[in-house]
């Protein structure tokens, strides 16, 4: 067993953590991966497994690169005030080599995510999250972070004050830091699976906190948008499945 804490006040956690997994029953997330909410010490904690790698998956993870589990607690703690509090990580090995991980950290009690507030018809304040969400955004970027799954599910959204947000990203294990151009910078925005008139308020205010031609930042953000949904729909249409606008 390896695993490693921001605060050692969690050891009995971390330490336990898949008797406190296994005995959980709010689960939130029930897809490869799991995240159930563990109370400990009168708080709530979300904690991450980590579907089984495959053998080359658990070779490459013991031998080669950190596991994601391990990736998810070093790359929060690198933006903490961008994601919910990491609070450690833990592995576990089977004949030596790498087999289930978990991630901990607080649990966010957000309000929505983007996804909502994109799918929506006349969700409130709309454009103000928008406005919102590009300074978040504009802010991440100068820390010279590139989130690569910065998808609708992974931004979470809580209303501290009329028409005030806090957003928090989760999903952090794919991430490079890095100083972004301009192009990768707006090209980041793709994943939204964004309308393009919302796509348009939000890429408008990025673009004056940035400084950028606003007509420019738009055709490069839009441009990008297209190429993704058109990836996407393209391996939706090779497995028979349903293709979305």
């Amino acid at each position: 067993m390896k695993f490693k804490v921001s605060d050692t006040t969690y050891n009995d956690l971390l330490r336990q953590i898949r008797n406190y997994f296994k005995h959980a029953t709010h689960s939130i997330w029930e897809r490869r991966n799991q995240i159930k909410i563990v109370k400990y010490n009168d708080k709530e904690i979300a904690v991450k497994s980590f579907k089984i790698p495959h053998f080359i998956n658990k070779l490459i993870y013991t031998f080669i690169r950190s596991s994601k589990a391990e990736r998810s607690y070093e790359n929060s703690l690198s933006i903490k005030e961008f994601v919910p509090m990491p609070i450690g990580y833990v592995e576990y090995k089977k004949f030596g080599l790498l087999y289930d991980s978990y991630f901990v950290s607080e649990h966010y009690a957000y309000d929505f995510t983007i996804r909502e507030v994109l799918t929506q018809h006349g969700f409130p304040f709309k454009e103000t999250i928008y406005r919102q969400f590009a300074t978040f955004t504009h802010a991440l970027h100068e820390k010279n972070v590139e989130h690569l799954d910065y998808s609708p599910g992974n931004i979470l959204i809580k209303q501290i004050f009329e028409e005030q947000y806090e957003f928090k990203v989760i999903d952090v294990n794919r991430m490079k830091f890095k100083k972004l151009t301009m192009k990768e910078r707006l090209e980041n925005f793709s994943k939204l699976w964004a309308e393009d008139n919302d796509l348009v308020v939000i890429v408008t205010a990025y673009a004056k906190l940035s400084q950028l031609d606003e007509n420019e930042a738009i055709n490069t953000a839009l441009k990008a948008s297209q190429k993704h949904k058109e990836k996407i729909n393209l391996k939706k249409k090779l497995k028979g499945k349903k293709v979305v606008d």
